[in-house]
């Protein structure tokens, strides 16, 4: 999309005045699916870090790197996948379908750029669906007609919450803790869960992080938590963790050894996944 916001030029359906959690994560990623307020996000964090385009690249490697793990290793065929945003190269339906064609995933979100553009996507792959919903509202998301349908719900499921929970504002009413839990109960034995998560890494690292949390909270955005590590392993509600547990997303089972130092972005973003039992 271009950076004018003409009534001629941006769909009816779409807010060219309020960024979107997708479409700045489109801009981080480079992508064309994002107006001029959401690229005012993102230079406003890269300002307190030039490389937090990392945050959204360590999170797409890491949501990448953890569904070809689920589909080779584990033998689940079953994926819900919640704010699973805009479009864009590897998606997860892509990721698993590589490996077992009959793999089935439900993506849920509630953008409505994220609607259009996904529903277009998707419309000529039958084992793939989109639901509009709210991923902080897991009974009613759960109840989704397709949700329902779409998955077995007596045969293991992947639960993927990658790049969500630090835009969760409610702490003071629901914590995100216990949104998770609501999901875990749900899930039929031998499911897995993934995460990841915005990470204040508790180090030397810990005040460019903060600086990146108060850009994201102090912009029109209004979201994006950094967690410490004790705080995001507690999201997990006690499940087994997958080695090498709950790790920098760069360091979970990367593709090659790491020959470039980590700047302040990939240290600042964590990924895992559990098991339930």
């Amino acid at each position: 999309m271009s950076s004018s916001t003409s009534a001629e030029s941006v769909p009816t359906y779409i807010d060219p005045s309020k960024p979107s959690i997708a479409r700045v994560y489109d801009a981080f990623l480079g992508g064309k699916d994002n107006y001029e307020v959401d690229r005012e996000v993102v230079r406003g964090v890269q300002k307190a870090a030039p490389e937090a385009r990392d945050l959204a690249v360590e999170n797409r490697a890491f949501l990448i790197r953890a569904c070809r793990f689920l589909a080779q290793q584990t033998g689940i065929t079953q994926y819900l996948d919640c704010g699973s945003g805009l479009p864009t190269a590897e998606n997860t339906h892509q990721v698993v379908q590589r490996v077992n064609p009959d793999s089935r995933i439900v993506y849920v979100d509630n953008d409505p750029a994220v609607l259009a553009h996904g529903r277009a996507l998707l419309e000529e792959n039958g084992n793939t669906a989109l639901v509009a919903e709210d991923i902080f509202v897991p009974e009613k998301l759960l109840r989704n007609q397709v949700v329902q349908s779409h998955l077995d719900w007596n045969e293991p499921i992947a639960l993927l919450q990658c790049g969500t929970l630090h835009h969760y504002n409610g702490e003071k009413t629901r914590t995100r803790k216990d949104i998770m839990r609501a999901y875990i109960d749900a899930l039929p034995s031998g499911s897995y869960v993934v995460i990841s998560h915005f990470l204040d890494p508790e180090d030397e690292y810990s005040a460019t992080a903060r600086k990146m949390e108060n850009m994201f909270l102090h912009s029109m955005m209004g979201s994006g938590t950094f967690s410490t590590t004790a705080e995001l392993e507690d999201l997990f509600n006690g499940l087994e963790m997958v080695s090498p547990g709950l790790v920098r997303c760069a360091d979970w089972w990367p593709d090659g050894p790491q020959l470039k130092d980590l700047n302040a972005a990939q240290r600042s973003i964590a990924g895992g996944m559990a098991r339930k039992s």
